[in-house]
């Protein structure tokens, strides 16, 4: 039997470190921004956004949404994009995902200066973590690293796999783990012999957006699973993406859908956004 992680636990500690930050920024006159651009009436894009903005006016953060209906045009989005780039008060703002068919989702991402690209989706920021010397990484990405440390095992020279590969999840997840020296296999859609690479994960990260597309038989014995999918069954239930009840028979440590990714996701874009706010304004928060 396994133990569960719980991201509601580990994000406390995250947002501890944010409360702290904040009021160390306040001190010296800076109150961090977070600004939301959200397109639709995406009813699961309403309830994030409105978490996120809840979230960070309760660590005392300012908090601005500017949104527009499902008929945006493209140039109307990128103006709210130009916005939010033109405002002092706004350190760091993430366009909210999906965006309607008619907006171009690679030009609106790329039209968000770098510095104040909390969601790290900018391509100057993906390439930092390239480099390994990031300066905001993807919020999905840096709580599932937060899942792992979690559990005190020690990262270097376990074999982890990762099953997606998205610019959100997939590929920056395995790049922090690379940094971190473990050796890393990335399988996708494509992968033929999905089974065999998952057998011998000792870290596995599974985000592919499909219920239960890792059987519980698969998972390697005493293996690490962080389980970042979130689905919606007939039934109206939520379900990650490994079978949860098959899996926890296995792994040695397994995240919960939902109470897992989620929770930590919205814990990391709060700290990317004083981080923000630490360097426009030059004012150290780490001591």
């Amino acid at each position: 039997m396994s133990e569960l992680i719980s991201g509601k636990a580990v994000s406390k500690l995250v947002l501890r470190q944010v409360r702290a930050g904040v009021e160390t920024l306040k001190a010296h006159g800076i109150t961090p921004g977070l600004g939301i651009i959200r397109i639709g009436n995406n009813p699961a894009s309403e309830v994030y956004v409105r978490t996120k903005l809840k979230k960070a006016k309760k660590q005392g953060m300012n908090a601005k949404l500017l949104q527009l209906g499902d008929d945006a045009t493209h140039e109307q989005v990128m103006a709210l994009v130009d916005q939010m780039n033109q405002d002092p008060a706004i350190h760091g703002f993430i366009v909210q995902l999906p965006l309607p068919k008619q907006v171009d989702e690679d030009v609106v991402l790329k039209a968000v200066l770098p510095e104040k690209d909390v969601d790290g989706f900018h391509p100057y920021n993906l390439g930092l973590l390239m480099t390994g010397e990031p300066a905001f990484v993807p919020a999905t990405a840096l709580g599932v690293m937060s899942l792992i440390d979690s559990t005190g095992v020690d990262i270097k020279g376990k074999q982890a796999v990762v099953v997606g590969r998205s610019n959100i999840v997939g590929k920056p997840t395995a790049m922090m783990l690379l940094h971190r020296h473990a050796t890393v296999t990335i399988c996708h859609s494509r992968t033929t012999n999905l089974k065999e690479q998952v057998a011998r994960a000792e870290i596995l990260v599974v985000s592919v957006g499909r219920a239960n597309v890792i059987p519980g038989e698969w998972v390697r014995p005493g293996a690490i699973v962080i389980d970042v999918g979130i689905n919606r069954t007939a039934d109206g239930k939520l379900t990650g993406d490994v079978d949860f009840e098959g899996a926890k028979e296995r792994a040695g440590f397994i995240t919960p859908v939902p109470g897992g990714v989620g929770p930590m996701t919205v814990a990391h874009l709060m700290e990317n956004t004083v981080r923000a706010a630490s360097i426009q304004s030059g004012i150290r928060i780490d001591g």
